[in-house]
């Protein structure tokens, strides 16, 4: 086990190249179990839930190669393999292999999913449509199973916008007899980038990006090349960082257009942002005002920069409100972050960040992934040595994290754990 270390207070300036978007390849890869001849994905990101998911479609008998950001899956050979525990509680985004498995097979036995622990988080939106297709749903021990002698296309209303809901529904459809409608469906980058592959399989998905997906069902779907789209959550994180420490911070390798809430509220705090056709230039400044905030579904502002914007708010003069419609429970950063000398008060789905306030190097824990970014940018705003822990959290959506902050100038670095500190951190 390993701990981060940083010392605060350096300026960052330079450019930083943003890796392939996690929220897409972890539905990217269990979409390959459709076809019937290798998928080839490029610009995957370095980082956890990748390697899990890739042991995954091993133990279902794919072959599997990955290296230098690309993936080569050849599921010809696939087996419908029960999944009832082991990677699959390891990461939430393990459903999407119940969309894909019953797609191909017409029955899957998934574990119920792991992943960071946000408050309740169901799947019920996930089942309803599989039921709808024709499927049979139960929960035995722990485990979904899913069976289906055939399946057919149906509408398919969505009581909540959910992105898991919308992409799983899509991944079983494709190979379902007959038309299928999604309605009220999710409109995120990544249901487009997950759309495209499958359409490149030999789908056909009308409507990606829109509150309405048409899928009219084929027999059997093929090999293909497929390049992710930019991780809009990571070049988001780089941002803000840019925002809360930078001065002049070039981010390589993003679509503006997907950061739009993002680049609006960093204008209003008083941020200088350019951006351009696949760039985003982000100037930090040293007199930043406060804002309000509240996370919605994609267009509006991203619940997963909800945490590390609460971080960038504690510099800003005045009062601002983060209020979380999506997750009430993903406050967890905020003890963490008064460890370190912030004055955050959380009401109900609200914290209120009153700044500006000098943040203070401490020892403090990531409790998910997002809080984890959180915490890092508050350690490069710091004064003194802070030190995270649950770097198990980061790896799961941050590649080269170190090296990309080092490379901006930060002083960064990875320590081994001692024993003490490992038991420290079981008891807590």
């Amino acid at each position: 086990m390993e701990k981060l270390k940083i010392a605060g207070g350096y300026p960052l300036k330079g450019t930083v190249r943003i890796s392939g978007a996690k929220n897409s390849a972890v539905a990217l890869i269990p979409a390959t179990i459709l076809a019937e001849s290798p998928v080839t994905i490029e610009g995957l990101p370095d980082i956890s839930d990748v390697e899990i998911l890739k042991g995954l479609l091993e133990e279902i008998g794919g072959s599997v190669q990955f290296s230098d950001e690309e993936m080569t899956v050849d599921p010809s050979k696939m087996i419908s393999m029960p999944l009832p525990n082991g990677k699959v509680k390891m990461l939430r985004a393990s459903y999407y292999l119940m969309g894909a498995m019953l797609g191909r097979f017409k029955k899957a036995v998934i574990g119920l999913p792991g992943g960071c622990h946000l408050g309740p988080r169901p799947i019920d939106q996930h089942i309803k449509g599989f039921e709808a297709l024709g499927a049979q749903i139960t929960n035995e021990q722990g485990a979904i199973y899913l069976r289906a002698d055939e399946l057919r296309g149906a509408r398919i209303y969505l009581d909540v916008v959910s992105v898991g809901a919308t992409i799983n529904i899509m991944l079983a459809a494709v190979r379902a007899k007959g038309r299928t409608v999604i309605e009220n469906a999710a409109k995120e980058p990544e249901i487009i980038d997950v759309a495209t592959l499958l359409t490149s399989m030999g789908a056909k998905i009308k409507g990606a990006g829109t509150d309405v997906i048409r899928i009219d069902g084929v027999e059997t779907l093929h090999g293909c090349r497929h390049t992710i789209i930019p991780d809009r959550i990571e070049a988001g994180t780089y941002m803000i960082i840019g925002a809360a420490v930078g001065e002049g911070v070039l981010i390589d390798n993003v679509i503006p257009q997907h950061l739009e809430s993002l680049i609006a509220k960093l204008r209003e705090m008083g941020v200088h942002v350019e951006s351009g056709n696949d760039q985003v230039f982000v100037d930090g400044s040293t007199k930043l005002k406060s804002v309000d905030i509240k996370t919605l579904v994609y267009p509006g502002f991203p619940t997963d920069l909800q945490q590390p914007f609460t971080t960038l708010l504690t510099k800003a003069a005045g009062s601002s409100v983060v209020t979380d419609t999506i997750y009430g429970a993903r406050f967890k950063h905020i003890d963490e972050l008064r460890r370190m000398n912030a004055n955050i008060k959380v009401e109900g789905r609200s914290a209120i960040i009153n700044g500006p306030v000098q943040l203070q190097g401490a020892k403090v824990k990531a409790s998910d992934l997002r809080a984890g970014a959180s915490l890092v940018i508050a350690g490069l705003i710091a004064e003194g040595i802070t030190e995270v822990t649950g770097l198990e959290h980061i790896d799961r959506g941050y590649s080269n994290l170190v090296e990309k902050l080092n490379g901006l100038g930060a002083t960064i670095w990875r320590e081994a754990l001692t024993k003490d500190e490992v038991e420290q951190l079981k008891n807590t």
